[in-house]
């Protein structure tokens, strides 16, 4: 119904309510019996002004219940038109587009001028969808350095659910070591290797300069690696474990000989996860294996008369808090180890390496010596009289 119409019946109500004589007769009877007085002329007058004043009465009536209605309809007929004109939409498509949007999002989340990080989401296929970007836009060799700074390996990828990303990327990892860059303390000492627990990582030094470190995962909690300073004794290239004969130990070094701990490569989960040893990335534990020198028995094995490589083993992991490189994020010299720590935790050692590295040095001279005795000297040829 249009409006036109919606006028054109109220007015044909008004005119039968106000029109019609037996409203006019009903009105007469109310008068009648209401009335005050007696006379005529007065009762007239009365009844005139009563009748007016009803009339009056009906038709504001009449007129409040046309603007009702018409709003109503109006109402009506708009709630209709809104209806037609908007598309309609499915819960299911709604539900499914903020989803998609939301997880498109770039992973990076955080910077600090140094480091960022990329979330890695629990789904798999979003996980495979984020590490295809993070394939694109780092080359192999810079993949390798995010993840040794995260102390993963690359079977290890996504056993994270965020990785540590540096702004400006050195593949030689040099440029974020934790360890300080020169050791005065051990300017005499030719070679050592450090581990510590508090960062899960390694360092090497050489006459005081450190010339490599990286990532490890060491003893987890309820088997940690033995403290302290040791040295290397044997090493092997594929060695097999004495936990389960399953476990391949390439490039091991052995630097706990009856506990059976050494360095070797094996996973590298992003947390201390080992049986006690020192587990190390392939390329790392290589370069370790050909570094690192062994000990030297006495003939027959049973003793030894010379140590190999210093080794230190220091600190304490925070077990079950934030992951000390995740602190990065924060403050990029958050793992730093300061060179008074450094100082103050060799100081009590380094006679003792110097000892036995002068000691060392004696034994392999002497071996050398013997060796070149034990070597025939070459017979003077004969000479034939010339013709």
């Amino acid at each position: 119904m249009n409006r036109f119409n919606l006028d054109h019946a109220h007015l044909t109500y008004f005119f039968m309510v106000f029109l019609c004589p037996f409203n006019y007769f009903i009105l007469g009877l109310i008068f009648v019996f209401i009335s005050p007085t007696n006379d005529p002329k007065l009762f007239m007058k009365n009844m005139f002004e009563k009748k007016l004043y009803l009339c009056f009465l009906l038709i504001a009536t009449c007129l409040v219940s046309c603007k009702k209605e018409i709003e109503r309809n109006d109402q009506t007929l708009g709630d209709n038109n809104s209806t037609t004109e908007l598309p309609i939409v499915k819960k299911d498509s709604l539900k499914k587009d903020s989803v998609v949007k939301k997880e498109s999002v770039s992973p990076v989340i955080q910077k600090n001028g140094f480091y960022s990080a990329w979330v890695l989401p629990k789904d798999k296929k979003l996980r495979d969808s984020i590490y295809a970007e993070f394939s694109k836009k780092y080359s192999e060799k810079e993949r390798y350095a995010i993840l040794a700074l995260n102390r993963l390996d690359s079977k290890n990828k996504w056993n994270s659910d965020t990785l540590v990303v540096p702004v400006k990327m050195d593949t030689t990892l040099m440029e974020y070591s934790p360890f300080p860059m020169q050791l005065d303390i051990l300017s005499g000492v030719k070679k050592f290797v450090i581990f510590s627990y508090p960062i899960q990582a390694y360092g090497v030094y050489s006459n005081g300069s450190l010339v490599k470190w990286g990532p490890t995962s060491m003893g987890k909690k309820t088997a940690q690696t033995t403290r302290g300073l040791t040295f290397a004794n044997w090493k092997k290239k594929l060695a097999i474990s004495t936990v389960s004969t399953e476990w391949k130990l390439p490039y091991n070094v052995n630097i706990h000989n009856l506990g059976g701990i050494g360095w070797h490569q094996y996973d590298l989960p992003g947390y201390p996860a080992s049986h006690s040893c020192l587990r190390l990335l392939l390329k790392d534990a290589e370069w370790l294996y050909s570094y690192a020198d062994t000990w030297v028995l006495n003939p027959g094995g049973a003793t030894t008369k010379a140590k190999g490589t210093p080794v230190m083993v220091f600190g304490d992991y925070q077990w079950g808090g934030r992951k000390p490189w995740r602190k990065l994020l924060n403050d990029p010299n958050a793992n730093n180890i300061s060179v008074e720590e450094m100082t103050q935790l060799l100081q009590p050692n380094i006679e003792k390496m110097l000892k036995e590295q002068e000691n060392r040095e004696k034994v392999v001279d002497s071996i050398q010596a013997a060796k070149a005795m034990m070597v025939p000297s070459q017979e003077k040829p004969i000479e034939t009289p010339g013709t």
